[in-house]
């Protein structure tokens, strides 16, 4: 029995990053733990709106995604490499961001597909987000899509630097921004002046004196195609596909799906909000995650 079961669903929020959406009932448990219990092996491919769980905020929710938020627009990758003042910016924000980014601790949804993966119910994670949230839930055979923001590299040679470690070299570089940490927002994002983004000291490669940038795929970039091929042999060797909060709007997650249903595969997805696949899906449950897996789990572990 699903012990959160509504008769009559009803619009909630919880968390300040995470859109309204209806509560689960009873009919979303069954079919999700059906699915669950009927295919052994799953790869599971989660977004942003997982992470919004923790408190990161995603781009495109209603009202509580950083677009709806403020004037904030995704890095474009073209932009990075063309223009030293657009990386000037960029690690000016990300400085000054990063203590509380790389503090954000995994959710219970994080958790759960840990202890699915543990029990050979998972076989592989794939994830859009950057955040490094399912290795810190100790979740093993990972393939961070997008790449990371824990790592850093150079643009011009193989050089390539922890995070945490290039932190301490900004803030050696950049002793007057220390003040500015205090002006993260609440969603997240950071609004520095003009004069702070201009005097601030941005990271060289020590190699070559190339430009760095954290190991993620920006707007406007492709994902590394050993990635994509690791991917596709994931996807292949799995019985289903489930997805957890995400839209599927990038293409580099959407092909994941065509795949799947041309190999005869099942697609479950569980997310707030309409997806590019919902045509496409086997099952389709719109609910907050973290409302429903966790239950449902508990029932076939």
């Amino acid at each position: 029995m699903f012990k959160r079961i509504i008769k009559n669903r009803i619009f909630v929020r919880h968390t300040a990053f995470v859109p309204a959406y209806k509560a689960p009932v009873q009919e979303d448990f069954d079919k999700l733990r059906e699915f669950l219990i009927k295919n052994k092996q799953l790869l599971v491919l989660t977004g942003a709106g997982i992470s919004t769980e923790s408190g990161i905020p995603d781009y495109r929710s209603e009202e509580v995604g950083l677009y709806a938020r403020s004037n904030h627009k995704p890095i474009q990758y073209q932009e990075f490499v063309k223009y030293p003042r657009v990386r000037q910016r960029y690690w000016a924000r990300n400085f000054v961001g990063w203590p509380r980014f790389s503090a954000i601790k995994p959710n219970a949804t994080h958790h759960v597909i840990r202890d699915l993966e543990k029990i050979g119910k998972v076989s592989s994670v794939v994830t859009q987000n950057v955040d490094r949230l399912h290795h810190k839930a100790g979740s093993t055979n990972v393939i961070e899509l997008h790449g990371s923001g824990y790592i850093v590299k150079c643009l011009n040679c193989p050089y390539e630097i922890d995070r945490f470690k290039l932190q301490d070299i900004l803030m050696k570089n950049n002793p007057s921004m220390k003040s500015s940490f205090d002006m993260i927002r609440p969603d997240g994002d950071v609004e520095l002046s003009k004069e702070q983004v201009e005097s601030f000291r941005t990271p060289l490669c020590p190699e070559c004196e190339g430009p760095l940038k954290p190991d993620i795929v920006f707007f406007g970039d492709n994902v590394p195609k050993q990635r994509v091929e690791q991917v596709r042999n994931e996807v292949s060797c799995s019985d289903a596909v489930f997805v957890l909060g995400s839209s599927l709007t990038v293409y580099s997650s959407y092909r994941i799906i065509l795949q799947a249903k041309e190999e005869g595969k099942e697609v479950a997805i569980l997310n707030i909000g309409p997806t590019r696949a919902d045509d496409m899906a086997d099952l389709k449950v719109s609910t907050k995650c973290g409302d429903i897996l966790v239950d449902v789990c508990k029932t076939i572990m």
